[in-house]
């Protein structure tokens, strides 16, 4: 392979004229024609068996051409990647310019380059720490989802409905005078307050009893799914059944006993306070690291290629469709049900892709700047916890774990450590 000419001609684009020599394309020649030979028919010989002179003769000179330079295409490109020390981001556009016996094959190649970035001042960032005090409410609060999941279900014949009481009812609504699709029901379960139902029509419930016939009068959202429906007065006819509630335990040492493993009250609210807080904590800390991610992507300095983010948003798009596996939905069947093109769904990640392209571009150029570097240990302690995460043997997870890969990850998050702990945090109590 020999390099004709190398010259930027955009920012991150690079064109090189190359060429493969007239022995290497010879020698990709007749690897095609040992490869196709078994399939060539030429009349005197034997299926498989004619002379690549004679299948020359037959067919013409270049019959094998085409698809010796798609052979040595991957092989050539690679070659000059690696001569010129470009980091390529994208699938370069290559156009073959002569193919001859003589000459070999010359190529001419526009490749998109990662960029050259500049950032600075991203130690001392000045960043709040904002921290959310749990108070006895928010500990009362989880004691009542508690008591929510513990309730039992009692019927009720002494009194009217009453608001968070589940009334099962027949109903029938009019508009115009005239029953509309989808506006009756029979034995049908609602709990009052849930606003399950078009504004007014829960609030018309409470008072009646069971046995009572009554109507209730609404008028439909101006926003409602139904076209026909919008903003149009109706009238409800109504029956109900049965009126169910639900009965709560006494907050007690017996109801610490009965939903968990505490035998007293103080116990329990304790341990529910310990866990509020820890999560309080978490959450400070992910919105720190938020902050300090959106600080350094505004520091950094450089033009970003569109096929990078495009790139990153196919990641996310397959990201997505992983995750949603075991429900199976593919990203076809969304589009499918959601009535979206591709590149409506698409837009959903290019935020996010943008910011990810940004942060990392910005931390390994953090790493280039301090010098960061990935100690052995630290690739071999990485390795260990990821099998021990994904319980897999640990020759398993080195073979589908490119070390290279592994160690440029590692160097951007020890970068990401740096700027974290040299930032000047203020915690702020919420």
């Amino acid at each position: 392979m020999e390099i004709i000419s190398n010259n930027k001609t955009a920012v991150n684009t690079v064109e090189v004229e190359f060429k493969a020599t007239a022995e290497e394309f010879e020698a990709a020649v007749q690897a095609t024609y040992l490869k196709q030979r078994k399939n060539i028919t030429v009349p005197g010989f034997r299926k498989g068996k004619a002379p690549r002179k004679m299948i020359e003769t037959q067919y013409g000179e270049g019959v094998f051409y085409q698809d010796a330079v798609n052979g040595m295409y991957q092989k050539t490109v690679a070659e000059v990647i690696d001569e010129l020390k470009l980091e390529v981001v994208d699938m370069p556009n290559i156009e073959v310019t002569d193919v001859s016996k003589e000459n070999g094959v010359s190529f001419k190649a526009v490749f998109t380059t990662k960029p050259e970035v500049e950032i600075s001042d991203y130690k001392g960032l000045k960043v709040n720490k904002t921290v959310k005090t749990v108070t006895d409410e928010d500990v009362d609060n989880e004691i009542n989802k508690l008591r929510e999941r513990d309730a039992r279900i009692i019927d009720v014949t002494d009194r009217p409905l009453e608001k968070g009481d589940t009334a099962v009812f027949d109903f029938e609504g009019f508009v115009d005078g005239e029953p509309f699709e989808g506006g009756s029901a029979e034995k049908f379960s609602l709990e009052i307050g849930s606003n399950q139902f078009i504004p007014g029509f829960e609030d018309g419930m409470v008072g009646k009893s069971i046995g009572e016939d009554f109507e209730i009068n609404v008028t439909f959202p101006e926003n409602y799914s139904a076209e026909n429906l919008k903003g149009k007065p109706a009238v409800f006819k109504c029956k109900i059944h049965e009126i169910k509630a639900k009965e709560y335990a006494d907050v007690d040492d017996e109801f610490a006993k009965d939903v968990s493993e505490f035998d007293t009250l103080d116990e329990l609210k304790a341990d529910i306070r310990a866990k509020l807080e820890a999560s309080a904590a978490d959450a400070a800390s992910a919105k720190l690291d938020s902050d300090i991610t959106d600080m350094v992507i505004e520091k950094l300095q450089g033009e970003i290629p569109d096929a990078m983010i495009d790139n990153r948003v196919d990641d996310l798009v397959r990201d997505w469709e992983y995750r949603n596996r075991y429900q199976g939905i593919t990203v076809k069947d969304y589009l499918k049900f959601t009535n979206t093109t591709i590149e409506q769904f698409k837009e959903n990640f290019k935020e996010p892709a943008e910011k990810q392209v940004k942060l990392r571009l910005a931390l390994e150029k953090i790493a280039e700047l301090e010098n960061i570097t990935v100690t052995d240990e630290d690739v071999e302690k990485e390795y260990g916890e990821m099998a021990e995460n994904y319980k897999m043997e640990l020759d398993k997870v080195k073979s589908l774990v490119a070390e290279d890969a592994l160690r440029r990850d590692l160097q951007v998050e020890k970068a990401f450590d740096l700027v974290r702990e040299s930032a000047d945090v203020t915690e702020v109590t919420e």
